[in-house]
């Protein structure tokens, strides 16, 4: 077996920054900032650090849920700026405490330990986020299900390398997969297993939900131009740079870190990918990637990655799983149904360093006002 990466802690990472990570440095010069990502670039084009509306750029790192969160800002005082980061930064810490499968004093954990024996009470936001979970895996028909994480034991995902499960022993997970052995009460604000062994795992949608919370202050404080994101599994694009037609993103080629894939900007929207790079172990000549099937209990084969666009972190996060799940006939079908979506697909293709590309949008768009996406010429 070898082990191509390393797999961090915290929540399961859909990919892995590699950037500096300086708290603070507000009044950088550059022409680009730029963050270098195994997934995604970042290339957020402002012509100076002070604009024609006398706006500053402020820009600050925080590590959390085993990943690094960066926010790139602008407004009228660095300090203020600063200020209302260490807020986002702050709730970001206190999702962490409360979401985390990996702190055994975290809320979820409780959960996953307790909801066997009987009830318990879930506080009103994880609880919604709950909800929003299992609505995703009941719209799928359980191509995105939280209730994976013994399954990610099972494959080594959790702390270590990556190993390969026996027959048997993926029979006996398989009994425990599922959202149907998850019973929420709304009228009680409670969960219960139907079964020992149960435990959610929030990585595919708790990175992107603790962007549109960063997003929430930032937006509550006045602030209105900025880059969220959760180390590289979900950004927002809140409003555009100045002078600038959105914020510039440029999403990796699949098969070639160096390379774009495709080059697009957002406004007022948030994007997320998954890819089978990101995290897996190479055994016997073939790749076991870390995004399960939770139907077969193996690891997601004949996709390569997928990005989507959507009008929240946590949405875009959720459904760029179920989609790299789902594959493109049952995802347009998805999309037939839910409206504001644009999700691109890579697949493999005959040549070992080809893939092929295919986009799809939801029949309606009903974006909000101000948001946009838009693809450019490479």
């Amino acid at each position: 077996m070898e082990g191509r990466e390393k797999l961090p802690g915290g929540f399961i990472n859909k990919l892995q920054i590699s950037s500096r990570t300086t708290l603070r440095h507000p009044f950088r010069i550059s022409p680009f900032w730029k963050i270098s990502l195994l997934l995604l670039s970042f290339l957020c084009a402002y012509s100076s650090v002070q604009a024609a509306d006398s706006l500053v750029r402020y820009e600050a790192s925080h590590h959390a849920m085993g990943t690094v969160f960066t926010v790139v800002a602008y407004g009228s005082n660095s300090a203020y700026l600063g200020e209302v980061v260490e807020e986002a930064f702050q709730e970001i810490d206190r999702l962490d405490e409360e979401m985390s499968n990996y702190k055994p004093q975290s809320e979820l954990s409780a959960i996953n330990r307790e909801a066997y024996r009987q009830k318990v009470i879930v506080n009103p936001e994880l609880f919604k986020l709950l909800e929003d979970s299992f609505r995703y895996s009941k719209e799928s028909g359980g191509a995105f299900d939280i209730t994976v994480g013994p399954l990610m034991k099972s494959w080594g995902f959790f702390r270590g390398q990556g190993r390969l499960p026996s027959s048997s022993e993926l029979a006996q997970v398989l009994k425990r997969i599922g959202y149907q052995h998850v019973t929420l009460d709304a009228a009680t604000r409670t969960i219960r297993f139907d079964q020992p062994g149960i435990e959610i795992d929030l990585g595919a949608i708790a990175k992107g939900y603790a962007v549109d919370r960063v997003v929430k202050i930032l937006g509550a404080d006045g602030i209105k131009r900025a880059l969220v994101s959760s180390g590289t599994s979900s950004i927002y694009a809140l409003g555009s740079p100045p002078d600038e037609d959105g914020w510039k993103v440029s999403v990796r080629d699949p098969l070639n870190r160096k390379k774009a894939a495709c080059v697009l900007r957002l406004q007022n929207l948030a994007l997320s990918v998954s890819g089978d790079y990101e995290k897996f172990f190479k055994l016997g000549g073939k790749t076991y990637a870390h995004i399960m099937d939770p139907h077969t209990g193996m690891p997601v084969e004949n996709m390569l990655m997928t990005v989507v666009v959507s009008r929240s972190g946590s949405a875009s996060d959720a459904l760029s799983t179920l989609f790299f799940v789902e594959g493109v006939k049952r995802s347009r079908d998805y999309l037939d149904h839910h409206p504001g979506v644009t999700a691109l697909f890579y697949l493999p293709a005959p040549s070992a360093h080809a893939f092929k590309q295919v986009l799809l949008k939801s029949n309606a768009t009903e974006l909000p006002a101000g948001s946009f996406v838009k693809f450019e010429e490479q």
